[in-house]
């Protein structure tokens, strides 16, 4: 790599002229340098290293009396570097969700027998899902000729990958502009705060390559879609069949086929997530319940949170006369135990 006779505090230093050049438009001098950034070098110091960076052809003095600013040397620089922090950054982000997202489905799926077995009901726990919405980072790689892939990285370390068709090959130059474009516009960002008029500003920036920046957004709203690819682990559906009042109707049956299907579960799911006070716990009795075919029963809901917007429901749909006391308490701990589990990642 170009930047191999660099060392740490001169490639620091080549990074802090880029990133002040780049806000400011203006040269940076040495005086600006030890001022606005974290450095904490002398401008004497940094003067010194500013000159061998100028030798190695990374900046240079537009006129005599400015400062810095990049060469296209230190562009590239600049960019090869970045773009080997972001991929690292990805995959180690990659490995510790993959990792995390495997432990919760064991926790969850083990919670779900947990409350079946505990109160002879039927039971029901949905994986987090991301109620922030706000998007984090985005990576377009070029997979072939005609084929892009975007990384999309939500709150809640949500990441979701999504191939695009592209007309012509895009060059590394254009996807670095295009990944800067869409990072510096829709960083933390939410759904509802991208508007027509930033997508189109978004589209007007990217040229000839609008149709790319589009995809990418289409992309990002199917995602946030809370009901599409929604995890829902059950458990204990057959204890229906123990509750007379319910076994010798048709909806023991359309219950038990709402647990297969899932659908229904999700419609309840979105219910319980959609009031961001929802936090405790929700009773819902016969026709009180977001879901049609559990109108002869009682269901019991509560939201658990994992952090970063990451919230899922737990759910207990039995008969009216169900032990709501022992219900409600057996909720409140399983709650209280998915919600500890943020906090257990969170010192890891």
């Amino acid at each position: 790599m170009a930047g191999i006779e660099l060392d740490a505090r001169k490639y620091t230093i080549l990074r802090a002229i880029i990133q002040n050049y780049l806000e400011t438009g203006e040269p940076v001098g040495s005086r600006t340098l030890s001022k606005s950034t974290d450095l904490n070098l002398s401008s004497a110091t940094i003067r010194n290293e500013m000159a061998d960076l100028e030798d190695l052809g990374y900046i240079f003095q537009p006129h005599t009396s400015a400062g810095r600013i990049p060469s296209d040397k230190g562009y590239r620089l600049y960019v090869d570097m970045l773009m080997q922090e972001k991929e690292q950054e990805l995959e180690e982000l990659k490995s510790v969700v993959l990792e995390k997202t495997d432990r919760v489905e064991k926790v969850l799926k083990q919670a779900a027998k947990v409350l079946a077995a505990n109160t002879n009901y039927a039971t029901m726990v949905s994986a987090p899902v991301n109620r922030r919405n706000t998007l984090k980072f985005i990576q377009l790689s070029q997979v072939d000729a005609d084929q892009v892939v975007a990384v999309i990285v939500m709150g809640g370390n949500v990441i979701k990958n999504k191939i695009i068709d592209v007309e012509e090959p895009l060059s590394n130059e254009t996807l670095l502009k295009l990944n800067m474009l869409l990072n510096t516009t829709l960083n933390g960002m939410s759904i509802e705060e991208i508007s027509l008029g930033l997508i189109a500003r978004l589209k007007e920036q990217a040229g000839s390559h609008s149709k790319v920046i589009s995809d990418v957004l289409d992309a990002v709203a199917d995602i946030i879609h809370i009901e599409e690819d929604m995890e829902i682990y059950t458990s204990g559906a057959t204890n229906i069949f123990k509750y007379p009042e319910l076994s010798d109707k048709q909806s023991a049956q359309e219950i038990i086929h709402a647990f297969e299907e899932k659908q229904q579960l999700a419609e309840l799911v979105t219910e319980t997530l959609s009031s961001e006070e929802n936090h405790g716990i929700q009773v819902y009795i016969g026709d009180e319940a977001p879901v049609k075919t559990m109108r002869d029963c009682s269901v019991v809901t509560a939201t658990y949170d994992l952090g970063e917007g990451m919230k899922g429901t737990i759910g207990i749909i039995g008969p009216k006369r169900m032990d709501y006391e022992h219900v409600m308490k057996t909720l409140k701990t399983l709650q209280s135990e998915l919600d500890t589990i943020n906090h257990k990642n969170s010192k890891e």
